[in-house]
Formats: structure tokens, sequence, C-alpha cells
């Protein structure tokens, strides 16, 4: 999972409208406009007018009575508006240069005082999370429009909403893509203090989730017989979840998933209780909802007070600050779809429900019970023989990983082997591993990438102390394709503008990329036979089944939340509980022959990430054209070309990557070809 910051921040304040200074009062009135447009009109002619219009104008919008007067303005846009030509041209490779340096060194910053919080560094300490919470870049939006660095940005790089992008994502070059990412910035006037109010907010709820585990040692059965080691602590519900999927070859397998499975339901239900969590002081029976002290006794159990939605109705109300700063994408649902993704909410939830609801899905489902020998059960949604070892037990994986690596230093001692055996040359691979620091984290895992080219691109993965076991380096592999595009697309990319991808989404399906590259990496998968990459399509639309499901309950909640503004936790967690039960109604019941499941709503990602669900599914529609369109070539060659094209349009980038826009239809296709393959 890649870090949320500053994705976050993209959806807060790349906005696709010019904002209204004093409520809605422009204070540059239209005659003022037209009058300097005419001048600057007259000035440099009919070749600069697209620029002039929208400039001045988008200028316009944002002068308040502090910029200055009226005469003010026209002398300002006289004096700072330039021409395209060399002196633009030398502007502009300054402009690269300057934003390298103030996105990369507050990039640091912010990751530097996010350690505490991040990183597997023992107990939080109240100071950690102050620190954590403060925003280096809170100011900058202030600062700039005060000494009108904002404003000379508004006047010489127009602002294009979506649908202009979209018009001409065909036509512009690596340069005009770069202006209009330049174009991109000081949209809005938030001030200062409410960044810095949002960003407490966002510390606050992810120490919340980074600290939200279960000593699994401690759960028991109606005998009090206990399943798992003394000192295994998961985190909820990546560890959990992760738990489940490796107890599938395990002779007591199917109780120790049932265990789990109602700790989950528990943990959405707020039926907890409060003393077990990231405790190890108190037995507890998941299944019964029963309680005991450490000498098994039964005790009176306190459930935890509806804490998971009141930490979420905070970061909602959070985001609700900015909205009155935008009037037409005026929720963060909008800005997160429209702005940061660049994918309208509607497109993806209609790409959602055409996959889950797909005849492909459902004959997926009969091989798995062909392959299990009985019929699904709701946790059936993270099977894990799809893929090659998974038949493997996992103490035995975990044995291999310790042997193969020792910890998480060993780990990063065979980054660049790793990266050869993708297919880097030893040359680049050593590149990417100097720009690749692990490190052990408080959570599940993410991956914090660098922002200026003399950093390192941050690789989290929650490991065992002083140790490495296979879930950590499975997390491991997956952010360190992560970090392997953060690093291509920072460092190939044309222009400075242009690093990254178009959106979360990409990043996410490059990290599969790699995760699917672990166990050939033990040893102990080996070269694909066509079974191998049939059974691997039919692994991509299984995961994308399962987390497309918990992302239509991510997006229906936000909405549920926009729409009941004064609603209290204990209600937001029934409205989700009977989101979750809906659509597992209607989209997987008759799958897994259950009805009323609210499993849909366990992912932590709900409650701290602001709608960041949803990349995870559209990253496996990314991966099953990448990855088909990969079948036989070279994986590194392919993913630099790719890297290189850097943060154009969604569809764009694809059309680049793979010649075809983005569709659900390859994965189903290939999926479609499996079930074929395996009814023969």
């Amino acid at each position: 999972m890649k870090k949320l910051f500053l994705f976050v921040m993209i959806g807060l304040f790349l906005l696709s409208t010019l904002m209204i200074a004093e409520e809605g009062k422009q204070m540059i009135s239209k005659e003022t406009i037209a009058k300097v447009k005419s001048s600057l009109l007259e000035k440099y002619g009919e070749k600069e007018k697209f620029r002039i219009e929208k400039g001045v104008e988008q200028a316009a919008s944002l002068w308040i009575k502090e910029d200055g007067t009226v005469d003010d303005f026209i002398q300002f846009c006289g004096a700072s508006f330039v021409p395209l030509g060399e002196e633009f041209d030398a502007i502009f490779a300054r402009l690269e240069r300057d934003n390298e340096i103030i996105n990369g060194y507050m990039t640091i910053i912010t990751q530097e005082l996010s350690k505490p919080i991040d990183l597997d560094w023992g107990e939080l300490l109240p100071i950690d999370t102050v620190f954590a919470s403060w925003s280096p870049a809170a100011h900058i939006s202030d600062d700039f429009f005060n000494n009108k660095i904002a404003f000379f940005l508004r006047l010489n790089f127009p602002y294009y909403p979506l649908s202009e992008k979209t018009k001409n994502e065909q036509k512009w070059n690596s340069k005009d893509w770069a202006m209009a990412r330049m174009g991109d910035g000081f949209l809005s006037r938030v001030p200062a203090e409410v960044n810095l109010k949002w960003q407490q907010v966002s510390t606050e709820a992810q120490a919340y989730i980074y600290d939200y585990k279960f000593y699994l040692g401690k759960l028991v059965d109606d005998n009090m017989k206990t399943y798992f080691p003394e000192d295994m602590v998961q985190i909820s519900h990546w560890g959990v979840r992760d738990e489940i999927t490796a107890r599938y070859k395990d002779k007591e397998g199917f109780f120790k998933q049932k265990m789990l499975f109602a700790l989950m339901h528990r943990i959405i239900n707020q039926e907890v209780p409060e003393v077990i969590i990231n405790k190890g002081d108190y037995y507890y029976n998941p299944i019964s909802n029963k309680l005991y002290d450490k000498d098994k006794k039964e005790i009176e159990l306190t459930r935890e007070p509806d804490t998971r939605y009141a930490v979420l109705q905070k970061t909602w109300e959070s985001v609700t600050w900015f909205d009155k700063y935008n009037p037409e994408l005026n929720t963060h649902i909008k800005r997160m779809f429209e702005a940061a993704r660049e994918i309208p909410e509607d497109v993806v939830e209609k790409l959602f429900i055409d996959v889950i609801s797909s005849k492909e899905v459902r004959e997926t489902a009969k091989y798995i019970e062909k392959q299990l020998g009985r019929e699904l059960v709701p946790w059936d949604l993270w099977w894990a023989g799809f893929t090659p070892g998974g038949d493997i037990p996992e103490e035995k994986l975990d044995k291999i990983v310790k042997e193969k690596f020792g910890n998480l230093e060993g780990f990063e001692k065979a980054i660049p082997d790793i990266l050869i055996q993708v297919g880097f040359t030893p040359e680049k691979a050593k590149f990417i591993a100097e720009h690749v620091k692990p490190e052990a984290a408080r959570g599940a895992g993410h991956c914090s990438g660098a922002a200026i080219k003399s950093a390192q691109n941050l690789l989290r993965t929650h490991v065992p102390k002083d140790s490495i076991d296979y879930k950590g380096f499975d997390t491991a592999m997956h952010e360190l394709g992560h970090a392997v595009e953060q690093t291509l697309t920072l460092h190939t990319v044309d222009y400075y503008a242009l690093q990254g991808v178009p959106n979360t989404s990409f990043t996410e399906a490059f990290a599969y990329l790699f995760q699917d590259q672990g166990l050939k990496f033990l040893g102990v998968a080996s070269e694909k036979t066509d079974k191998d990459i049939h059974i691997k399509n039919l692994a991509t639309l299984w995961n994308a089944y399962e987390i497309m499901g918990v992302s239509l309950v991510d997006m229906r909640v936000w909405r549920w939340m926009y729409d009941h503004p004064e609603a209290t936790p204990a209600e937001l967690k029934a409205a989700t509980i009977e989101i979750a039960k809906d659509i597992w109604n209607k989209y997987y019941a008759d799958v897994f022959h259950a009805k009323d499941d609210s499993i849909l709503a366990i992912y932590s990602h709900m409650i701290c990430y602001y709608l960041y669900l949803p990349d995870y599914p559209m990253g496996y529609v990314i991966l099953a054209q990448i990855q088909n369109y990969m079948e036989g070539k070279n994986i590194a060659d392919e993913m630099q070309r790719m890297c290189k094209v850097g943060l154009v349009t969604p569809n764009q980038w694809m059309r680049n990557a793979v010649g075809e826009p983005i569709s659900a239809k390859p994965m189903l296709k290939y999926a479609n070809e499996a079930i074929k393959f395996f009814k023969k």
C-alpha cells in the first residue's frame, strides 16, 4: 500500500474548478478582466490568446482584498505574463527545480516526523502524535499567494479541467502535459489552520488503526483450548485476514478460520472487548463472545464503545472542512474520483458491478469449490490456492524466508538479486536498490515514496522483531513494486511535473506484479506453464471480486455520511453494517451460500484512509491488462517503458502502455479462457 499523505492531499487540493474568494464574491470585475486581456493580447498577439484568456480569468478568481487593489492586479498581470519562448522555457525549468526542492524536503520532514507512528518503535508517546500531525507544508498555499508565486502560476500555466485534459490527451507531448500539470497547483485558498487540523485528525486515525492488534494466542474455544502460538500478534484487518489465508493446509485450519472470521465480525459490530485490543492479558472466545482472566475464569465483558465508527466519522468531518472552498467539486468523493483519480465515480462503480455480477466470477467459484471439495464459505474470499506454492503450509514458508534472509536487513541486501530476476540489468538493479530503504512497520506496511531524486523510497513491512516471516516478505514484495515504480517515475520522466503515475491504481498494479514474483524468488514456484497463466488470470479476477465489494461498501458509506451529517457513531455503525449486508446479498450470497454477512466492512482502510480502497480493484483491472501484455516479454524493460510516460490521464497512460484504454473486458476475457481451459 502506498503512503497516503500525498495522495489524499491531491484529493484535497488539486481540485477540478477554481475557487472564488470571499465566499463567492469575486473582487476583480468582468470589465477589469476584459481590460487586462485586451491589453495583453495587444502586446503579445493572437498566438497567446488561449493562455491569456485562461490565465487572467483564473488569477482574477483568486484575488482578494489582501492581495492588493484592482490597479495592483492590472499591474501584476502586465508585468508577470510571460509569452512562450526562451524566457518562458527558462522559467519553467527553474520552477521544475524549485518544486522538486519544496516537495522533496517537505516529504522528508513529514516522513521523519511520522516515523514513531509508522515504524515499530514500541509504545507511542503523546508527543509522537503531536509532531506527526504537524504539517510543514500547511502554510505553503498562504505564503505563495502572499508573495504572488501562486498568481504567477495561475496566470502563466492554465488549469485544464478533466474534460479538457481528456479532449487533448492524445494530442499533447510530454512538455504539454508537464505544463498542464504545473497548472494543476494552487487552485484554492485553503487556510493553513484547516490544513493543520486535517493533518492532526489523519494522524490520530492512523495511530488508532496501527495499534489495532490482537494476541491470537489468547483466543480460545468453548473448552478453553488455544490454537495459535502464544506470541502471535496480528493487526486487523491485514494480519488477521492473512492468517485466515494461511490456514488452508492446516489440519485444524477450518476451525481456526472460523474463529478468526468471528473475531472480524466482533470488530465490525464493535462487540470485541476493549481490553484485548493490543493487549495480551486476557483470554477471549470470539465465537461465543466471552472474556476470561489469566486464570481462564469468565469475567464481565466491556465492548469497545463504537470507537471504530467515531474515528471514521471524524475523518469524514475533517475533509468536509475543505468542501466550501470548492463550489463545483464540493465533496471529498468528487475530489477523489474526478480530481485525484481522474475517473468519475459512476464509471468506477459500474465497472465494479459489471465484474462482481459476472458469470466468470461464478464459474471461478465453482472451480474453487472443486479444489476444496466443498461448498464455499464466506471466508473463502481469501482462498490461497491460486498462488503457485499456495498449498505449502505457512510454517514452511516462514522457515524458507527466515533461512534465505534472516531478517529485514537480509531482505534489503537481496533487493538487487530480486530485481535482476525480474529482468533489470545489474546496473539498473543496483541503482534502484540504492533508492529503496526497507523499514519495520508498526502497521501492515506501505511505501512512502521519495519526492526528490536524492532521497530514498521507504519500504515498510510488518515483521517479527529482529526477524522476517513469510507475511512480512510477501508484503515487502508488494511494497517493492511501489518503490520500483516510484524510483522509475521520479528518475526517468522527461519533466519533474510528470513524476508518478496517473493515480494510485497504477502503482498498485505494479505492486501486485512484484508480489506475484515472490514465491519464484524463494524457489517455490517454477517457470509458468499455460496452466499457471490461466490460474494467474483466475486469481486476478478473484482478488478483484473480493476487494470490489469492499470498495463499494467504502464508497456507499461515504455517500451515507454526506447524506446524514448529524448521525451518531452508533447510527454510522448500523448503516455501515446494513450497506455491507446489502452489497453482500446482491453480489456475494449466491457464491458463498450465505446471506446477510457484513464481512465486507472489515477493511481498516475505511477508517483512516479517506476513500483509498477503490484503487485496489482498479489496480487489478489495470494489472490484468498489463500482466497479459507483458506475457513473454521482459517485465523490467516493459515497466521502464511504461513508467517513463508519467503523469498523464489514466486512459492515455494505458494507451501508451498496452495500446488500449482502461477496461475490465480483458480481465473477464482472460478469466473466461481459463475457465474453458480447466473444463477440458
